[in-house]
């Protein structure tokens, strides 16, 4: 993660997502101490603070978030930033793998899969970028894949919403330059998640440690700042 010391305080949006929970437990190990996690079961929330809290972290608290509910995204970063006072880094980590075969024939479908994948990640990114602006630092962590490069037949909606997030996200790091403000796209390849459950398994799958250590790394041979992780 590009920043000069380990963050104290982490925003996950999208807090029971397999790559972010193993991030914040590699940040934990380093000293990150505050959480928020955020998104929309609570009980599953709840476990995983318990997780970090019991790995080191000195507090973590749950919000409920929705990424298709945009006219409340910026009452939840004003809600994180008052758990957290500053936020140091935020990993956006929420997404739908959907049905390809569905959304290629029902249009509302393919809508939901993309407001849920880029719509909502750019409607809560831009209350988050401006409350960091205002710190005058902050990381923002983005998890795309790397069908956003390499879009198959079989996942092309999908591939579409995660596209459009590589290069919203590419683009805002760019604009930011000279802010303290610092925006990291990472592309996974096939990680073994509950996200590919059913899926036929690639040869170079990794589970989600292997990435989350690669994150806070920086492992420029895993981790391309603003470019891929695949």
């Amino acid at each position: 993660m590009r920043m000069s010391q380990t963050p104290q305080t982490l925003l996950v949006l999208g807090g029971t997502s397999e790559i972010a929970v193993a991030t914040a437990h590699a940040l934990v190990a380093q000293g990150t101490r505050r959480i928020v996690l955020a998104g929309r079961d609570l009980v599953r929330l709840g476990a995983v603070a318990e997780e970090l809290e019991r790995a080191g972290a000195d507090s973590v608290a749950a919000l409920a978030f929705d990424a298709l509910a945009p006219a409340e995204h910026a009452a939840l970063i004003e809600a994180a930033a008052g758990r957290l006072g500053e936020i140091d880094a935020a990993i956006l980590a929420f997404g739908v793998y959907g049905d390809q075969p569905l959304c290629a024939t029902d249009a509302g479908v393919a809508r939901r899969l993309i407001d849920t994948n880029l719509t909502g990640a750019v409607t809560i990114a831009t209350p988050l970028v401006q409350r960091m602006r205002q710190q005058g630092r902050g990381t923002v962590v983005v998890l795309s894949s790397l069908a956003a490069t390499r879009p198959r037949q079989t996942e092309f909606v999908y591939a579409a919403s995660k596209a459009g997030l590589d290069a919203y996200f590419q683009g805002l790091g760019d604009s930011l330059h000279g802010t303290g403000v610092h925006v990291t796209v990472v592309r996974p390849g096939f990680v073994s998640t509950k996200l590919n459950a059913g899926r036929r398994p690639k040869p170079w799958s990794v589970a989600p440690p292997d990435v989350g250590q690669a994150i806070v790394r920086g492992d420029r041979k895993s981790v391309v700042e603003g470019k891929s992780v695949d």
